[in-house]
């Protein structure tokens, strides 16, 4: 009778603790996924491919990769730095071979670079398609058609500057007007609409491209610097600590088109990861490549 009794205790402490395992397992697993849960961190500067570009990979990363991702606004300066010392994960708008030159000698030894994002950055002066001239030097023999003025943005911005000193160097009898770059593409959009001549300072990427058939003028005198391409840089130890994350990066490309769309939904309102999120339903070939599926 002893022995009958130990093991009907012994049988019935067994049942309690599988009744406790399958009661709680699924919440304490549950739980413990989201405390281990990782998150990707983006530092970005307020420019608008950058700000469209992150959310992007911000809206893919959540959606598809099941992580929390964070974004932050800062300083470029303050993005590299924190790129280099492990604060942030990635920084995808890195201007090469010129504009972030220093940078990427001060810090590149602490980086990993993942190869570029987009082709043909550059700033410059913008027409549309149908203006009949390709060239800076052009500019004076057709000033009543242009009304004698470069459609500019903001006062204090580098590409006024540029400008200006494009004024100089090419002797134009043109005035610069100050703007800003919603009432810089408002200027093209009436001109366009009107098929009117107009000139602005405009650069790539940006939306504009995507909307409308334009050109860059021909630049002889390089007043406007070199043609340059954005690249895509992440701290020491991403592709180990996040693998999945690091193959999107490296993988992650935009054209004129695709990005100008993604800019576009945005400058229209959107919410930046909602857009991203726009997008991504519209290119599931494109994103799934990405991703390697």
């Amino acid at each position: 009778m002893r022995f009958v009794k130990k093991g009907l205790i012994f049988v019935i402490m067994i049942s309690l603790i599988a009744m406790m395992v399958a009661g709680c397992g699924p919440q304490q697993n549950e739980a413990q996924n989201q405390t281990d849960k990782k998150v990707i961190k983006f530092g970005y500067v307020n420019w608008a491919e950058g700000v469209a570009m992150t959310h992007l990979l911000q809206a893919i990363i959540e959606d598809k990769l099941g992580y929390e991702v964070e974004t932050v606004q800062g300083d470029v300066g303050a993005i590299f730095t924190g790129v280099a010392e492990g604060d942030f994960d990635a920084f995808v708008d890195t201007w090469l071979p010129v504009t972030h030159e220093s940078y990427m000698k001060e810090y590149g030894d602490q980086l990993d670079n993942y190869g570029t994002v987009y082709e043909g950055a550059r700033i410059g002066l913008v027409v549309p398609s149908y203006v009949t001239i390709n060239s800076i030097e052009e500019l004076n023999d057709h000033k009543d058609k242009f009304d004698g003025k470069i459609v500019g943005i903001d006062a204090g911005a580098g590409i006024m500057k540029v400008t200006n000193k494009a004024i100089k160097d090419y002797d134009l009898d043109y005035e610069l007007v100050a703007s800003s770059g919603p009432a810089m593409t408002a200027a093209l959009k009436d001109a366009i609409e009107s098929d009117e001549w107009v000139v602005v300072t405009g650069w790539a990427p940006h939306w504009k491209f995507a909307r409308w058939d334009l050109k860059f003028l021909e630049d002889p005198k390089g007043v406007y610097g070199e043609v340059e391409r954005i690249d895509k840089v992440a701290r020491k130890g991403l592709e180990e600590d996040a693998p999945k994350v690091a193959k999107l990066l490296k993988n992650f490309k935009m054209d004129d088109q695709q990005l100008g769309t993604l800019e576009g939904y945005i400058n229209d309102g959107m919410d930046p990861v909602e857009a991203g999120r726009k997008w991504m339903s519209e290119n599931e070939e494109i994103i799934n490549g990405w991703l390697g599926e």
